[in-house]
């Protein structure tokens, strides 16, 4: 029996009619799309290394790997891209300046192991369960206090290049504001190629550091093809230890994530895809681990993608296979790597500019969306107090263990909301029920998702 059934004739998607999961467009067709999902998933992948330092063909490679393994994990019967999340960054901004990448490295595994054990978990009881722990009141908490946390990362990019900071920014509200189809969709993309026009037209490329070479000379002197760098987390020192726990909470927004995603593609397809959310966790959790082994970013579902699929009302995994696999093929290019580690910072502030404001947004977005009731004492306090300790990254220390913004404000959030409203049943004050987990665009993924 093969893999997926051909759509009507191939060609065509009828009018009301998606092509579903296990079933195929021709193969041109077919890899087309998935030439289009690279695309549409390129400009925020390669962000993330770029951000944090990290290699971005090894972030490419785990990036195409990582969507293979989620298509086996989940049986070929979820439709999905795996992206680099940008609710890594600020703790492996954090973890690499103060202890280098090979602890950044460990979180992401720990990471990834966590939200499979999570996901193992669901497998066996459930999403229900998931949905009382987190409500849309935590989840867009969460989720804003990530996005605003990294405000003065953003700042201090603006501030090595401010001319092409405003040109990279005004291009990307442009580009989102008079495009709402796909080219809305890559208005970062877009943003950051304009800016790097920009700052070529105005002699960036030509400017030698101090050792002599310029941008222009590192990207002739990459080659075209060539294997990605490889680099290994760091379990051995104490001090890797003491940065976990500011990894944690980034388990909380790709659980999210990835629940969203499931319930996005079973409404559209078949609803019985909601049995996958396990799996999906599973999936995720070892794509990220993996990733973190080697050195790479962790990965989540992406916006733009799932964008891209509700656009052309083509769901199946056969478009996921040709994309992981020319993500893999791309990441063997030294020189495409070179381009993008050439970004100058006055165009990476632009971009995050936008980008961190709009992930706090989301944020925001969760909460109108679910209509969470702030009017409520235990939703204020929580909402308020923890987006006060991500913005002004307050940070506890005891020794080499340190606690800073965002892992607070997660503990923060969880602590007010639960035993605010434990003590609001207990005075028979009335309890926020929460409702439904929300269907949270993947950071990392499109914005207005």
């Amino acid at each position: 029996m093969p893999l997926w059934s051909l759509h009507g004739d191939g060609r065509t998607v009828a009018r009301g009619a998606v092509v579903a999961p296990d079933e195929r467009l021709n193969w041109s067709a077919t890899i087309a799309m998935g030439l289009q999902h690279v695309v549409a998933m390129f400009g925020a992948t390669f962000l993330v290394p770029t951000l944090t330092g990290f290699p971005v063909s090894t972030t490419l490679l785990f990036s195409g790997l990582g969507t293979l393994l989620f298509l086996l994990i989940t049986r070929n019967r979820l439709p999905s891209y795996l992206g680099s999340s940008f609710a890594f960054i600020a703790p492996l901004q954090a973890a690499t300046a103060t202890n280098g990448m090979g602890s950044a490295l460990a979180g992401i595994v720990a990471v990834g192991v966590l939200l499979a054990l999570i996901g193992f978990v669901v497998n066996v009881l459930g999403v229900g369960w998931v949905d009382k722990a987190m409500p849309p009141v935590l989840a867009g908490t969460i989720v804003a206090l990530i996005g605003f946390n990294l405000a003065p990362a953003a700042w201090g990019s603006v501030q090595a290049g401010a001319d092409g900071a405003i040109v990279t920014l005004i291009a990307i509200i442009l580009c989102s504001v008079l495009f709402k189809g796909f080219l809305g969709r890559i208005s970062i993309f877009v943003g950051v190629l304009i800016g790097f026009v920009y700052e070529a037209a105005t002699g960036y490329f030509g400017e030698a550091n101090a050792q002599g070479v310029t941008p222009a000379d590192t990207i002739a002197d990459a080659a075209w093809f060539g294997p990605p760098t490889f680099a290994f987390p760091d379990f051995v020192s104490p001090s890797t230890w003491a940065l976990l726990p500011m990894f944690l909470p980034v388990v909380l927004v790709l659980i999210a994530e990835n629940v969203g995603h499931v319930r996005g593609v079973a409404t559209m397809t078949d609803g019985r895809l909601n049995r996958e959310t396990g799996r999906a966790l599973i999936a995720d959790g070892a794509a990220t681990a993996l990733a973190g082994t080697f050195g790479g970013s962790g990965t989540t579902t992406y916006g733009e993608n799932i964008g891209v699929m509700a656009a052309t009302r083509v769901y199946s995994t056969a478009v996921y296979w040709v994309a992981g696999l020319t993500a893999i093929l791309l990441a063997f290019s030294p020189k495409i790597g070179a381009v993008f580690n050439s970004i100058p910072p006055g165009v990476l502030g632009g971009a995050t500019t936008a980008l961190y404001g709009l992930i706090g947004v989301i944020g925001v977005k969760i909460w109108v969306d679910n209509r969470s009731d702030f009017s409520r004492p235990v939703n204020q306090y929580t909402a308020g107090v923890a987006l006060v300790i991500a913005i002004a990254n307050y940070t506890m220390q005891w020794g080499d263990f340190q606690l800073a913004g965002i892992a607070l404000g997660t503990i923060a959030a969880f602590a007010i909301y639960h035993l605010g409203n434990l003590l609001a049943r207990a005075t028979k004050n009335g309890a926020d029920d929460g409702g439904p987990i929300p269907a949270v665009g993947p950071l990392g993924g499109d914005p207005q998702d």
